[in-house]
C-alpha cells in the first residue's frame, strides 16, 4: 500500500508512458480507454497500477539458490560513493555481504541496500525477484558495468549473458580555447566524466593548441551532448577537433611485437600511425547500416552511399512506396556528415540505423600537412588511399583561405610519405622596388628584382609560420567534402 501511495504522486505527470514502457502498445491503449483516468489529476491510478501487477507475471526466481545481481544503472553522490541499481535474479544479500564483481573480479564489502519506494528506502535485505539499490563503496562509476553480475566470494555463478563493455568508436580531441581555462575545463570533463563511465579521457597536447585530451566517445552524438553538456552546465568554450575512428594495425616482426606487447594494435591518433614497413596490414572498423526510403530516391541513395565505400548486401521493398537497403559501411564515411547528406538527398525522408560489423582490411595512409616542408601534427589523417588526393587538396584550400599572409610565399602541402598529393601557395605581400626606376637601363631593374628575390629566399629559410588558432579551428571543425 505504502508504494501505490509513493507511485501516485510520482507517476501523476509520466502515468501513460510508464504504463507503454511495461505494457505492450495495444494492451496499454485498451487498459487507458477501458479505465477513465487522469495522468493530470492522479484519477484511477491506483486501478492501473493493479492492472498492471495481475497482467505482468512475476519473475521466476529461488532466494536459496548463490547470490546473482544484475546491475542495470548506476549514479555518483559526492559523499557515499556509486550507487548501484540492481535486480536480483537469485539469492539474498544484505548489508556486510562480500560480493564480487564479475566483470572487474573486485571485491566489496556492502555498506547498504534498499528498495526505491521510489525514493531510497534502507533495507536490511534484498530478496531474489527485488529490484533496488546497493551501496559497496566503488569509488568509480566505471567500476559499476551495466550488465555486470555480482555474486558472493565463496558461491561463485555463471554470470548473466549479453554483458559487453563499452567500447569507444569515435575519438576527438578537446582543447580549452584560452590555456588559462584548462583546470576549470579538467574540473568540468572530470565532474561530466564521473557519471558517465563510457567516455575515455586522454592527456594529449598541441603545440598549436596547447595542453588537451583526446576523448573517446560511443558515437557522434555522444559526442555532441558531451559537448553541449560542457557548455551549458559549466560555460566552457572548448576546440573539439574533427572526430575519428580506432584503427588497427597487424605488426610484421617478433620485435615489434615484443616492443608493444601485442600482435594487433589499436591506434586512435592518427599522429601514431605506424609507418607501413612495419605492419602486416591495416583494419578499419565496419557497420551495417540500414537505409528505408521512399522509392523515388533510391537511385540517390546509392550513389551516395556508393561513392562512401559501401559494399551493398541486400535491398527489398517492404511496401509499395518504401525500400530497404542494406550496406557494408566503413565507420569513417558516415561517422560525421553521412546522416545529414542522407537527409538532404531524401527530402528529410530516409531513416537510417546501423550496428557494429567489426573490422575489414582497408588500404589506409597516414597524410601529412606541410607548411614550407614543416610538418603540422594537430592536421594530420588517415585516409583511405583512394581519397587521398581529394580529401589532401580540401584541406589545402581551407588553410590557404585561413592562413594570413607574409613577407614570404608559404607552400601547404599534403604528402604521403615523400610523395606530394596536393598543394596551395599562399602569395607573399611584394614590395614594388621599380617604384623608383623612371626610365634607365633594364639592368637596374633587373638587379633591383635579384635582390628582393634572394632577399625573399632567405626570409623564407629563417622565417616562422605561426598557424592561428581561428585557422586551426575552421580546418579541424570542417569536413572535407566527399
Amino acid at each position: 500500500m505504502l508504494i501505490l501511495q509513493g507511485l501516485k504522486s510520482k507517476l501523476k505527470k509520466c502515468l501513460i508512458f510508464q504504463v507503454m514502457n511495461v505494457l505492450r502498445f495495444q494492451e496499454a491503449v485498451q487498459l487507458l480507454v477501458m479505465t477513465k483516468i487522469s495522468a493530470k489529476l492522479g484519477t484511477n491510478v491506483e486501478r492501473v497500477l493493479q492492472a498492471v501487477i495481475e497482467r505482468i507475471p512475476p519473475p521466476k526466481v529461488h532466494r536459496k539458490n548463490p547470490l546473482k545481481a544484475l546491475v542495470f544503472d548506476s549514479t555518483f553522490d559526492q559523499y557515499r560513493g556509486v550507487i548501484a541499481n540492481v535486480a536480483l535474479f537469485d539469492g539474498v544479500v544484505s548489508k556486510g555481504d562480500k560480493i564480487i564483481s564479475a566483470h572487474t573480479k573486485k571485491t566489496y564489502e556492502v555498506n547498504e541496500v534498499g528498495v526505491l519506494n521510489p525514493n531510497e528506502q534502507p533495507t536490511h535485505k534484498l530478496y531474489a525477484g527485488q529490484v533496488g539499490y546497493l551501496i559497496a563503496g566503488m569509488k568509480d562509476v566505471t567500476e559499476a558495468q551495466i550488465g555486470d553480475t555480482l555474486y558472493l566470494p565463496k558461491q561463485p555463478v555463471e554470470p548473466l549473458p549479453g554483458f559487453k563493455s563499452a567500447k569507444p568508436m569515435v575519438f576527438a580531441g578537446m582543447y580549452p580555447i584560452d590555456q588559462s581555462e584548462y583546470n576549470n575545463l579538467k574540473s568540468a570533463v572530470e565532474k561530466l566524466t564521473i557519471n558517465d563511465s563510457s567516455v575515455t579521457v586522454h592527456r594529449d597536447s598541441s603545440l598549436a593548441l596547447g595542453a588537451g585530451w583526446r576523448l573517446g566517445f560511443l558515437g557522434l552524438l555522444h559526442m555532441e551532448v558531451f559537448n553541449q553538456r560542457l557548455e551549458q552546465e559549466y560555460n566552457a568554450s572548448v576546440i573539439l577537433t574533427t572526430p575519428t575512428v580506432p584503427y588497427k594495425a597487424v605488426l610484421s616482426s617478433a620485435k615489434l611485437i615484443k616492443e608493444y606487447r601485442e600482435k594487433e594494435i589499436t591506434i586512435i591518433n592518427p599522429a601514431q600511425f605506424p609507418d607501413k614497413s612495419k605492419v602486416t596490414e591495416y583494419l578499419e572498423p565496419v557497420i551495417l547500416g540500414t537505409i528505408i526510403t521512399p522509392d523515388e530516391y533510391t537511385g540517390k541513395v546509392m550513389m551516395l552511399c556508393q561513392a562512401r565505400r559501401a559494399v551493398q548486401k541486400n535491398m527489398m521493398y517492404i511496401d509499395q512506396n518504401r525500400v530497404m537497403l542494406k550496406y557494408l559501411f566503413p565507420l569513417n564515411e558516415i561517422v560525421v556528415d553521412f546522416y545529414d547528406s542522407l537527409k538532404s538527398l531524401s527530402s528529410g525522408y530516409a531513416s537510417f540505423d546501423y550496428e557494429d560489423a567489426g573490422y575489414q582490411t582497408a588500404d589506409l595512409v597516414k597524410m601529412d600537412i606541410l607548411l614550407n616542408g614543416n610538418l603540422v601534427e594537430e592536421l594530420v589523417t588517415i585516409v583511405h588511399k583512394d581519397k587521398a588526393h581529394t580529401v589532401g587538396k580540401a584541406i589545402c584550400e581551407r588553410l590557404k583561405d585561413s592562413l594570413p599572409r607574409q613577407l614570404f610565399e608559404i607552400a601547404i602541402q599534403a604528402a604521403i610519405g615523400s610523395k606530394i598529393i596536393a598543394r596551395e601557395t599562399v602569395k607573399a605581400y611584394r614590395k614594388n622596388v621599380l617604384a623608383k626606376c623612371y626610365g634607365g637601363d633594364i639592368t637596374r631593374k633587373m638587379k633591383l628584382l635579384k635582390r628582393q628575390a634572394e632577399g625573399k629566399k632567405k626570409l623564407r629559410k629563417i622565417g616562422n609560420i605561426e598557424v592561428p588558432k581561428d585557422a586551426f579551428i575552421k580546418v579541424l571543425r570542417t569536413q572535407p567534402d566527399k
